[in-house]
C-alpha cells in the first residue's frame, strides 16, 4: 500500500495540502524531521499516516492532557480504536492496565512527566518503536526551562530507547527556538520543513488603552456589537474568573478557563465551546493548545504577552477555516511591567539558590529546603535540574541567563505593539520571513481593515439582531 492509497482510505482525502508529502516521505525513510507549519494546516496527518506504512507503535509525546484527550478522541471517532492517553488523569489500576497492553496499541500519547517514570519507561522499552513525534515541539524552549524542565530530558529518554528517528512538531519556531528543538532532542542532522507563518485572513489590531476599566467596557462594547466565538486571553486565573463574571452578566455565554479549575470542570468548558454552547472564553494561555475548533472568528489579547512566538500560536487559533478573522490586543502602559513580573516572578535569586545549596548539603530534605529558601514550585523544579548536571555557581549563571532571554523576548514584544507599522509584516520578520502580499484586510495600522464581516450579527443583551449595510454604516460612522 503507498501512501497515495492509504491517505484516501484511511483518511478520506484525494489531496495532500502543502508540504505534508514531503515530511511524510522524510518520515517513512527515518530521518530525523522537524515540520514547522502554522495552525491548521494538517501537522496530525504528518505522523498519523506513516504510521500505517511501518511497523511498531507511535509514540506521540504531548504537553497538555486536555490536548492528548483530544487528538485521541478525534482519531476514534475516524475508526482507529488502537490508540491510547497515558496520564495521570487515569485511576491507577486502569493505567498499570494499560501499561501491561501497550503492544496492543498502534498510537500512544504520553507527557514528558509520564513518559519519565522509571515504571513506565521500563514498559515502553519492551515494545517496538516506530518512531517518535513531539507534538508543541516549542513547548521544549516555552516550557522547558520555566516549569517542565522534563521537556529538557527528552533527549535522555530517547537516548536510553536506542535513538529511534524523531518527527517534531510545532506552528511556530524562530531560530533560537529551533536550535533548542535540535539540541535537546538530541536530533542528528534533521530535515527542516517551514511553511510561511502568515495567516492573510487573520486582521490585525492593537489597541493602547489608559485603565484595566477601559479595557473592560471596550471588551463589553465589542462583545456586544461582533459576533464570536471568540477566545479573550489574560494574564492571570484570577482575571479570568472576574472578567468572566462581568461579561457574562453584561453579554451572556462567557465563561472562564485556567489551570487552576478542576480537569472536569475545564473539559466540560471547552466542550461547551466546541460545541456552540459559550461563545466566549476568558483564559490563561492554559487553553487552546490543539483545540479543534474551526470557526473561531476573534481572539483578542487583554494583555501583554511574553513572547512573540507564544502571541502567535495563540492568534493562530482563530480562522483556522480560512474564513475572516480578527487578534485583536489591548494593554495599557501599566501590562507591561505586570507581564515582566509574571515571566520573572518563579526565577530563583541568587541568594535564594546559595541558601537553597546550603540547606541540601546539610542533609535538608528538597521539598523544605526550598520552602525555608522561600523558592516556589516551579522554582524548585528549574533548579533541581540543573543541580542533577552542575553546580551551584552555574545554575546561577543560568538562571541569569534565563532571566535575561525572558527580557530580551518581552522587549520585542513590546515593540511590536508599540510600533506604528504593519503589524503582519512586523510579525512575519520576527520570524525571518518578508511579507509578500499583503492581504485587502491588513491591520489597523495599515488602515485596511475589512470591518463588514465582524458587525454582520450583533449582540444586544442576550438577543441577535440582523442588520442592514444602511444600520452597519450607521454603527461605524457613528
Amino acid at each position: 500500500m503507498n501512501i497515495q492509497s492509504v491517505l484516501n482510505e484511511k483518511f478520506g482525502y484525494d489531496h495532500f495540502r502543502i508540504g505534508q508529502e514531503a515530511v511524510i516521505q522524510d518520515v517513512l525513510a527515518k530521518k530525523n524531521t522537524i515540520a514547522i507549519f502554522p495552525t491548521g494546516s494538517g501537522k496530525s496527518l504528518c505522523y498519523q499516516l506513516p504510521a500505517y506504512l511501518l511497523p511498531g507503535t507511535v509514540l506521540v509525546i504531548s504537553p497538555l492532557v486536555a490536548l492528548m484527550e483530544d487528538q485521541v478522541a478525534i482519531m476514534k471517532k475516524n475508526g482507529e480504536k488502537r490508540v491510547l492517553a497515558l496520564n495521570s488523569f487515569l485511576p491507577y489500576q486502569e493505567r498499570m492496565k494499560k501499561l501491561d497492553q501497550l503492544a496492543a496499541y498502534k498510537f500512544i500519547f504520553i507527557s514528558p512527566e509520564m513518559l519519565l517514570q522509571p515504571a513506565v519507561y521500563e514498559k515502553i522499552k519492551t515494545i517496538p518503536i516506530a518512531f517518535v513525534v513531539v507534538d508543541e515541539a516549542h513547548c521544549i524552549s516555552q516550557w522547558g526551562f520555566d516549569f517542565r524542565p522534563d521537556y529538557l530530558r527528552i533527549g535522555e529518554f530517547l537516548n536510553k530507547l536506542g535513538r529511534p528517528s524523531v518527527l517534531a512538531l510545532t506552528a511556530t519556531a524562530d531560530d533560537e527556538v529551533l536550535q533548542d528543538i535540535i539540541y535537546y532532542l538530541n536530533m542528528d542532522a534533521p530535515v527542516t520543513h517551514k511553511q510561511s507563518l502568515d495567516r492573510p485572513n487573520i486582521s490585525y489590531a492593537i489597541y493602547a488603552l489608559n485603565t484595566e476599566q477601559e479595557k473592560t467596557e471596550w471588551l463589553i462594547d465589542r462583545l456586544e456589537k461582533t459576533t464570536g466565538p471568540g477566545i479573550i486571553y489574560v494574564a492571570s486565573r484570577r482575571r479570568a474568573d472576574e472578567l468572566a463574571i462581568q461579561l457574562n452578566l453584561e453579554v451572556g455565554s462567557v465563561a472562564a478557563y485556567h489551570g487552576g479549575m478542576e480537569q472536569e470542570d475545564r473539559a466540560f468548558i471547552q466542550e461547551q465551546f466546541i460545541q456552540g454552547e459559550i461563545e466566549w472564553i476568558c483564559a490563561t494561555n492554559a487553553f487552546g493548545m490543539g483545540i479543534h475548533k474551526d470557526n473561531v472568528r476573534q481572539v483578542i489579547h487583554e494583555h501583554v504577552p511574553a513572547t512573540i512566538a507564544g502571541y502567535t500560536q495563540e492568534i493562530g487559533r482563530a480562522g483556522r477555516d480560512g474564513k475572516l478573522a480578527r487578534a485583536t490586543l489591548l494593554y495599557t502602559k501599566a501590562d507591561i511591567n505586570k507581564t515582566r513580573f509574571i515571566i520573572q516572578e518563579d526565577l530563583p535569586l541568587e541568594e535564594e539558590v546559595r541558601y537553597f545549596g546550603q540547606l541540601l548539603a546539610n542533609n535538608v530534605v528538597s521539598k523544605e529546603a526550598a520552602h525555608l529558601a522561600g523558592i516556589s514550585e516551579t522554582g524548585k523544579r528549574i533548579i533541581d535540574y540543573y543541580f542533577e548536571r552542575t553546580d551551584v555557581e552555574e545554575t546561577i549563571l543560568r538562571i541569569a541567563e534565563q532571566r535575561s532571554e525572558k527580557e530580551k523576548q518581552l522587549q520585542k514584544m513590546t515593540q511590536l505593539i508599540e510600533s506604528p507599522l504593519c503589524i503582519r509584516r512586523n510579525l512575519l520578520g520576527y520570524f525571518g520571513e518578508t511579507l509578500i502580499d499583503k492581504p485587502l484586510s491588513c491591520c489597523l495600522a495599515c488602515g485596511n481593515m475589512d470591518a463588514d464581516w465582524i458587525y454582520r450579527i450583533t449582540k444586544k443583551r442576550g438577543e441577535r439582531v440582523i442588520m442592514d449595510w444602511q444600520e452597519k454604516l450607521d454603527e461605524l460612522l457613528g
